[in-house]
């Protein structure tokens, strides 16, 4: 290949004409560094249109709580992998957290204490409905480590969104700018 190249440059240069000679040691010079290890060609860009490099609005990146806020809950309260996702057509709010520590987590779980979901941005409160035979939608059985558990919160006419920061309030355990996925 390079001989090629090298015959051809020397005809253009008994022509005298440049133009094909400066195209031809360009396309000399990417052979080169294709052929050469250390030496790397660039790689392509890919085009404007590719899904995969579509920007993701603020409000649906989904981010995790910081690292200290992840330290507090699990020495203070017992509890890690507090997360907050809209179900059922977003009729339903599901808050669900994982026990580290039982005798910590067992504000929680604790049948006497009322948990509310509080949306600042939307101005809403909303409250774990209690139904006639099933009783409240949230766990309130004894803690156990290592077990994930969860409650459900009304979201009646559907004000709290996914990408809101909402508070989660159990007694005194309170749990703030949780991202609602």
């Amino acid at each position: 290949m390079k001989m090629a190249l090298l015959v051809t440059m020397n005809r253009a240069l008994r022509k005298g004409s440049v133009l094909p000679v400066l195209a031809l040691v360009a396309c000399s010079l990417l052979a080169t560094a294709q052929t050469q290890p250390g030496l790397e060609s660039a790689k392509p860009v890919p085009p404007a249109g590719n899904s995969s490099s579509r920007v993701v609005p603020y409000r649906y990146r989904t981010t995790q709580l910081p690292q200290r806020a992840q330290q507090y809950y699990a020495l203070v309260w017992g509890v890690d992998s507090l997360s907050v996702k809209a179900v059922e057509s977003g009729e339903i709010i599901r808050f669900s957290y994982r026990v580290l520590d039982p005798n910590r987590a067992s504000v929680l779980n604790d049948k006497k204490k009322d948990p509310s979901l509080i949306d600042p941005r939307g101005g809403v409160k909303l409250v774990v409905p209690s139904l006639e035979k099933v009783g409240q939608l949230r766990q309130s059985s004894t803690p156990e480590a290592g077990k994930v558990y969860w409650m459900a919160f009304s979201n009646k006419g559907r004000l709290v969104k996914p990408g809101h920061r909402v508070n989660v309030v159990i007694g005194n355990f309170r749990a703030e700018g949780l991202i609602v996925q």
